[in-house]
């Protein structure tokens, strides 16, 4: 039974909306990324506790923090940012979710990434360190203009790592945008280390996102495969159908109620059962 979340702050700012609408459609989880137009790891104490009661009382649950870790340049001091880190798994802790999103640093424009691969990797163990202090798990995040964001890279991240604590979350719409076919491309690479979904479509001509099914990221191929594969976890829906920026994207309540029919939509067609 695949489980249905999202990242809620593409409704609205305000977590009360936020909750009202993914439970509207019979969401019981979130992707918390933002509230209050502050991101989760910048919250003080009094808006975590707020956050978590608005949270319980609606019977909504947090399926993995939407952290920023990760999103600096390689070039960047990496102690601040280590430090963050063991922020992001107190806060995981306080919202009992079991995974934290990361990426793996954007690179100077026109470097070759290779040369940037010994500091990736050193950075990317030192988070899977804290991860497996901490018990919870990473989810890297093929983000484009990071190390990771072509399949080989991640794969290579993941592998040369070797943590059980650090894991791939796929996003079809960010490889479309780096010009890669995820599933023909991607899929057998990345199968043996994937364990969380984004739900996000792209066309190749122009790099617009647009709701699943309808653009390059070969979404119906891999739902069909990933069941086949006898996959069991989480897809959580990302639309980013209004606007896309470095730390997120918004797409409203309207929009975000679309892309959930669009995909919910596609698991019906293939008759795959969710939550």
């Amino acid at each position: 039974m695949w489980t249905l979340s999202g990242f809620s702050d593409e409704i609205s700012s305000d977590l009360a909306e936020q909750v009202q609408v993914v439970r509207e459609l019979g969401m019981d989880w979130i992707e918390f990324r933002s509230a209050w137009d502050t991101n989760v790891l910048d919250l003080d104490e009094q808006q975590l506790a707020e956050a978590k009661r608005i949270l319980d009382e609606a019977g909504v649950r947090v399926s993995s923090i939407g952290s920023p870790i990760g999103k600096i340049k390689i070039t960047d001091d990496f102690a601040p940012h280590l430090e963050r880190m063991r922020h992001a798994a107190d806060v995981a802790a306080h919202f009992g979710a079991e995974y934290i999103r990361i990426f793996s640093f954007f690179l100077p424009e026109g470097e070759d990434p290779a040369t940037h691969r010994d500091e990736v990797l050193r950075r990317m163990r030192a988070l899977a360190d804290v991860a497996e202090e901490r018990g919870v798990t990473l989810l890297h995040e093929n983000e484009k203009h990071i190390y990771g964001d072509t399949p080989a890279r991640c794969a290579d991240i993941l592998v040369s790592v070797g943590s059980p604590r650090l894991r791939a979350a796929w996003d079809a719409a960010n490889f479309v945008q780096v010009g890669v076919r995820p599933v023909t491309e991607g899929y057998e690479l990345l199968r043996p280390h994937l364990e969380y979904v984004q739900i996000k479509d792209a066309r190749l001509e122009d790099g617009e996102v647009v709701t699943s099914g309808k653009g390059d990221g070969e979404v119906r191929e891999f739902l069909t495969a990933i069941r086949d594969d006898g996959f069991d976890g989480f897809f959580s829906l990302e639309p980013h159908l209004s606007l896309a920026y470095a730390t997120g994207g918004f797409s409203g309540p309207d929009l975000f109620r679309e892309a959930h029919g669009a995909f919910t939509g596609l698991l019906d067609e293939l008759g795959i059962q969710y939550r």
